[in-house]
């Protein structure tokens, strides 16, 4: 699936079913040759089955420092957790106004959309428990994490038949964070999809770091990085509410858009801290291809980590 094809959108409409089987074949070809162990080095998860105490050694995660026993003992000691093999992976995806934008005839959400369902199809071939929180400003529902094949086709099928929000509603909507914590099992992996406006951060953020693994998934657009010098068109902000003239020959405009971006960049960053967490997806590139190159950077991340640990 390539950059200049009709919209996700319009081909589910008329032939969801081929379309599932297109990504489910896609989602298995890419397990069988290329991620089949990288997989698991990007989805780690934590155990929750306790096994024993043992030395923290450097690249250990922190959050598994048993405090009581390295204060007893003076040196840093963390919990080993026996890993649970059927990991938990729960989608939350934020649909919003601000995804429908595309520069060049694919949307933010149209690429969104597929790398999600992507990588929920490659979680259920992975056997792991697959759910989805979907949240849109008229919308918002919850479908419970079920095992394999059965329950990524069920979460991937719901997410792409949901209709797009209203370019003249509400610009957003709160994620509902504390019904997650409710819901997902301390472990679980959530990734988080959206346009990650610059915004304060959620309040229960700091709990939501300690209980899970997070990932952010964002679509990025060739506009996100640069006006064209040459671009100038009068478009409808859905974020704003109002029409507003583009004009990338101003200095004023391309300052502006160089803040924004930097306020974006530095919000996500604050989100997931590891830049391992965050995903990012072009529009005018394969998001499948943007999967496996995702996985390969952890599973060097891990290679290198493992080597710092025997130094």
């Amino acid at each position: 699936m390539h950059p200049g094809t009709a919209s996700l959108a319009s081909r589910l409409r008329s032939a969801p079913t081929a379309l599932l089987q297109r990504l489910e074949w896609r989602a298995r070809h890419a397990v069988n040759t290329t991620v089949s162990g990288e997989y698991r080095s990007a989805f780690r998860g934590r155990g929750m089955e306790f096994d024993q105490v043992v030395r923290y050694q450097w690249g250990d995660d922190p959050r598994d420092i048993d405090w009581n026993v390295t204060a007893r003992l003076g040196a840093p000691y963390r919990k080993r957790f026996v890993e649970e093999r059927d990991l938990s992976v729960i989608f939350v995806f934020e649909d919003a106004p601000a995804l429908q934008f595309g520069s060049d005839g694919r949307t933010r959400r149209d690429t969104l959309l597929e790398a999600v369902a992507l990588l929920m199809l490659v979680s259920g071939i992975n056997r792991d428990r697959v759910g989805l929180l979907y949240r849109a400003p008229s919308a918002s529902w919850f479908v419970r994490a079920r095992p394999g094949r059965a329950g990524a086709l069920r979460c991937a099928a719901r997410l792409l038949a949901a209709p797009a929000p209203a370019l003249d509603g509400p610009p957003s909507a709160a994620l509902p964070w504390d019904f997650m914590r409710r819901f997902a099992s301390r472990g679980s992996v959530l990734v988080w999809a959206g346009p990650f406006a610059p915004t304060e951060l959620p309040r229960s953020w700091p709990e939501l770091q300690h209980r899970y693994q997070l990932v952010g998934m964002r679509a990025d657009d060739p506009w996100d990085d640069g006006l064209p010098e040459d671009a100038r068109l009068v478009a409808y902000d859905p974020v704003a509410g109002w029409l507003t003239t583009l004009d990338g020959g101003s200095a004023a405009e391309r300052a502006a858009h160089a803040r924004w971006r930097a306020a974006r960049e530095s919000h996500f960053a604050a989100l997931f801290p590891n830049e391992d967490d965050r995903l990012r997806v072009r529009n005018t590139e394969d998001p499948l291809q943007a999967l496996v190159a995702w996985f390969h950077r952890h599973r060097h991340a891990e290679a290198r980590g493992r080597a710092r640990r025997r130094a």
